[in-house]
């Protein structure tokens, strides 16, 4: 509450100037993925889907580090002589990592999803009704195309897309490794973000027919009986399975995803959640890391390849467990608690205000569902960047009152 009081005039402008930027690239994509030439219009729509998921990387830095001159730690610092990180620095640096944590744990879903509802809501009479009314009156099949800018994409020209953002992948990654380039950890994060998302349709055309082939091989048939004969013969196998299918999501909300969020929030204030060895530290796994080091470069480019997803995702979410740790149990407990406790209380009390009042007036929420949308989603983004915030400089500020840096 603190931070939130200290720097709610800066946490407020930048979500309100992302969401503007969000809502009229949004707009522009959906206007374009209409037409004539529709593959060279879906092209631009993934361009301008890459955009906003930029946009949102850029707000989230921006939010962080307008919370980094409030925090105990960054006064240690500027104490010890260190000069704040300039903002455009700091997103260049978190670029290639964010866009690493984004993709491996599928946040680009809620961007996708504020695309299809502007784009059903856009063109609902041009590409919905119409279509359906004339499929009704005159037993025509006509494609609804409303929603299809991100799937609509011919694989063909998905192929080409991939190659070219491949390209553009490799050429700013190496750009970013060897130091150069001004903004070459943004431009590396555009293309990573582009290529995934100009697969997903050449991805989504070879999927069916990957499967359509692993579903006839020996070893898939094997695999099949043996879990149908586990479910007949071992008892609770079946509830078991049912059982942690229901309660994972939960874990995943509670533990997981606080800790995925703290990992970029502390990579944008200056430490490193990317590297293996530090989240393996004092382990018996950070000796399998020593001998992959020595070994040759093919073996070490094929393990990346075979590991790189798993990775990318729990690489950052151990590092950033390993850092609230050394603040205590009580303040990993405490960050999770208030990280749920505010979603779940900003949801009661949109219910509580639109109980409050009422639904006589018909389309009454077409009206207000925006604006109270939009006041949710800033009293929850902030508050909790403000969690996280928090949560890091205590276990900084601890961790330098031990002696230890928690940025090394």
């Amino acid at each position: 509450m603190r931070l939130a009081g200290r720097c709610a005039l800066p946490l407020v402008l930048w979500f309100s100037a992302g969401e503007l930027a969000r809502w009229v690239v949004l707009y522009a994509a959906t206007e374009i993925s209409h037409g004539s030439w529709w593959q060279a219009r879906l092209v631009a729509t993934t361009a301008l889907v890459t955009v906003v998921i930029l946009i949102s990387m850029t707000v989230t830095t921006g939010m962080f580090l307008a919370l980094r001159g409030a925090l105990w730690e960054t006064a240690a610092r500027r104490r010890d002589g260190q000069q704040d990180e300039r903002f455009w620095g700091a997103l260049d640096r978190v670029a290639p990592a964010f866009a690493a944590i984004y993709l491996a744990w599928e946040l680009y879903y809620g961007d996708a999803a504020d695309f299809y509802a502007m784009d059903r809501f856009h063109n609902l009479d041009d590409d919905f009704y119409t279509p359906l009314l004339n499929n009704v009156a005159n037993g025509t099949d006509e494609k609804i195309t409303y929603g299809m800018g991100l799937i609509g994409l011919d694989w063909k020209v998905s192929l080409v897309a991939m190659v070219v953002t491949f390209g553009l992948r490799v050429l700013f990654s190496r750009m970013v490794e060897k130091g150069s380039g001004r903004f070459a950890g943004v431009a590396a994060a555009f293309a990573e973000f582009a290529f995934v998302f100009c697969g997903l349709n050449a991805i989504g055309a070879f999927a069916q027919l990957r499967g359509d082939w692993t579903s006839h091989r020996e070893v898939v048939g094997v695999a099949t009986d043996a879990w149908e004969h586990a479910k007949e013969n071992v008892p609770g196998w079946e509830a078991f399975w049912n059982w942690a299918a229901d309660v994972w999501p939960h874990v995943t909300r509670a533990l997981v995803e606080p800790l995925t969020w703290l990992a970029i929030a502390a990579l944008i204030f200056g430490a490193s959640v990317a590297d293996t060895r530090r989240a393996l530290r004092g382990t018996r796994l950070e000796r399998g890391v020593d001998r992959l080091e020595r070994t040759h470069d093919y073996t070490q480019q094929a393990v990346d390849r075979f590991v790189g997803g798993i990775r990318d995702r729990w690489v950052p979410v151990l590092n950033a467990f390993r850092i609230t740790f050394r603040g205590g149990m009580a303040l990993f407990g405490f960050t999770c608690l208030l990280y749920v406790g505010v979603s779940v209380g900003v949801e009661y009390l949109d219910r509580a205000v639109r109980t409050l009042i009422g639904s006589d007036v018909p389309f009454l929420w077409l009206v207000l569902g925006k604006p109270l949308g939009f006041l949710w989603a800033l009293l929850h983004t902030c508050l909790v960047y403000c969690v996280l915030a928090a949560s890091f400089d205590i276990a900084a500020t601890r961790a330098r009152l031990r002696g230890e840096d928690i940025t090394a």
